[in-house]
């Protein structure tokens, strides 16, 4: 019989290691376990600013959180979704919802219905029926009741990182999680089974334990460096290695979406916090050298930088196994996709999920190992090849970079989704996916593939009723859109303005 588990350590703070630590601590509790986490002020994390997809709420729910008193203490606003500037051409721009479009009818996507009535009117603006889209346009936010025939609106956060990962510590540290400030100099191994077995601090210090969670960042300290999982490069398919990240000070209202504008060798991110802004040009170092990209990135913010820029570099990819012996890696030191679709905090939210699903109560059982790589691995290729996409599908060929992306040959998998949907109108997606067929819906359309043929099931209605409903449909969400308040005004009146906010101060991460 393998003996219990009872110390469990966190190599990392940050995003990923306090969000572990908080779920930990939250779930198994620290009654029976004793959670340790490393961390050192000397080594800095690599969180620059915050978007988030709605899987959030339910890592927030799991905490048992106060959603108002989170949004204060990360000076957070609300995210409805994602606008994408320049993707397909120049000029060009489409978002990205949380929510779904109009409603399914009759067992089937309500993409097929939108298609026929596309074709048959001539109209192919699909916005006016997707209430997230509208509300994003206008600039206005409210948390929705249960309505009758109506679905929610749909929202995630964007957060300040640094405040993020000081709310979880606090929320950790107040459940039993002892936090040791220390950097780590060397790892013990144990000579007949190879699994850790303590962490040496560059004081002398020793941590031992039993069960170690790696999220010590790109590095991969544990899972890497000492257990060698190996890394899959996914370059050929996602060629930008480089982010240069700046966060300057607020300007204008707080629009309720995170902005992604195409550049000529990558694409430069906007993330709209209470006190200030977080912007960050992601790209290619092959077409654009460093010292370039941050003077392009420095014209184009919205206000005046308040930092120097911070140069991130990195290899898209993810390690060949996240879970060796007695050490698993959440976060950065398990893989890395590039912030296009705002899934590094999900990531590491689905890896806690699977975590706790699976948690080793005495011994490591090579069957649970290997279901956690399985399905984590599963997890990063989806995500993988939905971001791939965004390069893909699109008209633009202006720049080298733009060119190299119309010629990549995509992965098996991603090739045969789109050919499914120029046919069909879907995608045929697992339901355990989190981009499901509306998110797909909303990405291939807007950069420009729009499918030939749609199921069989929304031809069986007449034009007349098909126009009926389509109207209905969109009056409604008008109706319901118009109902909500500015963002700004919806943050002000709820009590939701951080201490900064209040202040109406704007002052740096």
């Amino acid at each position: 019989m393998s003996e219990a588990i009872r110390d469990i350590v966190v190599v990392g703070g940050g995003t990923a290691g306090w969000m572990t630590a908080a779920a930990l601590a939250q779930t198994v509790g620290t009654r029976r376990y004793s959670i340790t986490l490393v961390e050192s002020e000397q080594i800095g994390t690599v969180g620059v600013g915050e978007a988030t997809i709605p899987m959030i709420l339910l890592f927030n729910k799991v905490l048992g959180l106060d959603e108002d008193v989170f949004i204060r203490e990360t000076n957070a606003t609300f995210k409805l979704g994602i606008e994408f500037v320049d993707w397909r051409r120049l000029g060009h721009s489409y978002f990205h919802p949380f929510g779904l479009y109009g409603a399914d009818m009759d067992g089937v996507g309500f993409q097929h219905f939108w298609l026929r009535w596309a074709r048959e009117s001539g109209d192919r603006n699909h916005d006016g029926f997707n209430a997230e889209t509208l509300a994003a346009a206008t600039g206005r936010f409210m948390r929705t009741p249960p309505a009758p025939n109506l679905p929610k609106i749909n929202y995630a956060f964007q957060f300040d990182a640094a405040l993020y990962a000081a709310f979880l510590r606090r929320y950790a540290e107040a459940r039993g999680v002892v936090r040791v400030e220390g950097k780590i100099a060397g790892v013990e191994r144990d000579g007949e089974s190879g699994q850790v077995s303590r962490l040496v601090l560059d004081d002398g210090r020793t941590i031992g334990g039993d069960f170690f969670v790696d999220c010590s960042g790109f590095r991969g300290l544990l899972i890497e460096e000492t257990m060698g999982a190996g890394y899959d490069d996914w370059s050929r398919w996602l060629p930008c290695n480089r982010a240069a990240a700046v966060p300057c000070e607020r300007a204008g209202e707080l629009t309720p979406y995170t902005r992604a504008t195409a550049r000529e060798a990558g694409w430069q991110w906007r993330i709209p916090l209470q006190h200030r802004s977080g912007n960050g040009y992601v790209f290619c170092d092959a077409f654009i050298g460093e010292d370039e990209a941050v003077r392009l990135l420095g014209e184009r913010l919205d206000g005046a930088a308040l930092a120097d820029a911070k140069i991130l570099k990195f290899t898209a990819g993810r390690r060949r196994k996240s879970w060796i012996g007695n050490v698993l890696a959440i976060g950065l030191s398990s893989g890395f996709l590039e912030p296009l679709e705002s899934t590094s905090i999900h990531l590491i939210q689905a890896a806690i999920a699977k975590l706790l699903t699976l948690f080793p109560k005495t011994g490591f059982d090579p069957f649970v190992v290997d279901k956690f790589n399985r399905e984590m691995a599963l997890e990063y290729e989806q995500v993988r090849d939905f971001i791939i996409a965004h390069y893909k599908v699109g008209e633009r060929d202006d720049t080298p970079f733009w060119r190299w992306c119309r010629d990549m040959v995509p992965p098996d998998s991603l090739a045969q989704r789109l050919e499914v949907f120029r046919a069909r109108g879907e995608v045929l997606i697992d339901q355990k996916e989190l981009f499901k067929e509306t998110n797909w819906f909303a990405i291939l359309v807007g950069q420009g593939l729009v499918p030939d043929g749609h199921h069989a099931v929304a031809d069986a209605i007449s034009s007349e009723e098909l126009r009926s409903r389509m109207g209905r449909i969109r009056a409604a969400i008008n109706e319901r859109v118009a109902g909500m308040p500015p963002h700004d005004l919806y943050l002000e009146k709820a009590g939701l303005l951080g201490a900064a906010a209040r202040a109406g101060r704007r002052v740096p991460a």
